[in-house]
Parts: structure tokens; sequence; C-alpha cells
């Protein structure tokens, strides 16, 4: 698609749905995680699948086992603008290579996985471009990247500020923490902040999944 508007829309459109199931899958797990501490709380022994569930949860998001306080500050979702702008700044719109051939959306780079090898990787260098069977398990690993990676400590110790304060989580607020994300630093976030305002993609940031089909 050569017209830039229509590429853009059809960008958002293909993507917008798949961050929003991601987020949804966040949000149910996020919420089972307060109830369950909730119950811990009041003198409440969790089910035996409760308690396998935190075991499975604890290992994804590499968190000790029983501390449900820092499970549930990385089990959160990621503004809705911050994910479209990652994927549009990582994948050129969705026409990169890695993006066409591996479902790659949002440039994560991987040692040991099925990847795609970058044409000017640098010698001596072994990383590729992290492959994925969809767009949609691309999301799920991005988001979790976030939400476990000690390069986002401060973008996750933000996050959970944000919502002691009441405020909304925002892309261009959690933007700032992201200069560990690629090799061009502030450039990186500047460009990031930019597509943000340009795309008007504040405005998703409330789209939620409609679940009265």
């Amino acid at each position: 698609v050569r017209q830039v508007p229509r590429k853009k829309a059809l960008f958002f459109k293909a993507l917008l749905p798949l961050v929003l199931q991601m987020n949804a899958e966040i949000t149910n797990d996020r919420r089972r995680l307060w109830e369950l501490q909730s119950q811990l709380k009041k003198g409440i022994k969790p089910s035996a699948a409760n308690r396998l569930w935190l075991i499975v949860m604890a290992e994804r998001y590499k968190v000790k086992r029983g501390n449900i306080s820092e499970l549930i500050k990385r089990v959160d979702i990621i503004p809705v603008s911050l994910a479209l702008a990652q994927a549009a700044e990582e994948s050129g719109w969705g026409t990169s290579r890695f993006a066409r051939e591996g479902n790659a959306m949002f440039g994560q780079w991987t040692t040991t996985g099925k990847g795609l090898v970058p044409e000017k990787r640098e010698e001596g260098k072994t990383h590729k471009v992290q492959a994925f069977e969809s767009l949609l398990h691309s999301a799920r690993s991005y988001a979790r990247n976030l939400n476990t990676h000690r390069a986002y400590r401060e973008l996750r110790t933000l996050r959970q500020e944000l919502r002691r304060q009441g405020e909304q989580v925002q892309g261009m607020r959690l933007a700032e923490k992201l200069t560990a994300y690629s090799e061009r630093g502030e450039e990186y976030v500047a460009a990031l902040r930019a597509l943000i305002v340009v795309n008007k993609l504040r405005y998703f940031d409330d789209a939620r999944l409609n679940t009265d089909a």
C-alpha cells in the first residue's frame, strides 16, 4: 500500500484489536491476582487450582513464588497508544521484512529462539529478530518483555505510581522509560511521542474490547 493515510489506517485496523486482546488477557489475570490477595488477607487459603496458577504466573513473570504484590506490579497493561507507536516504529508500519516474514511487530531480539538474521548485523554478533506464529503472539511477547525485563523496571514503577495516584496509565508518560528499548535512546523516545501526537493515539488509551457479542 503506497498511500500513507491508507497504510496507516490498515495498520491500526489490524493491530488495535490484537493490542486490546493482549490487554484484556492481562487485565483478567490482574483481577484474579487482586481477588486472591484479598482472600489471603482475610485468611482464606487459595484452592489447589489457584495455588498452581500462582506458581505458573510467578514463573511466567519471573517473580519469587508467593510474592503477589510484585506480581500485581508486573501483571498490568501496556497503554494502547504506546504499543501502537512502538509497533509502527519497529515494523515500519508493518512493512519491514521482520514483520512480513516473522510477524515481528516490536523488534524483539533473541539469541536462542526462532528468528530472522538482520542483514546489517555487525560481525561477531549473534542476535536475531524473534519470529512469531502470529501477530497476537508477537503482541503478547512484547507485553511480557516490558513487564519482566530489568531494563524496564522504572517503567513498571512509574505505572504503579500512576495507579496509586488514581491517574490514567498513558503512553506519553511511560514512553520516557523506554530509552533502553533502542540504541537510539532519547531519540527513540522522542520518535514514539511524536507518533502518539501526530496520529492522535492517546485517544486509544481508553479503548476496550467489546464483550457484548
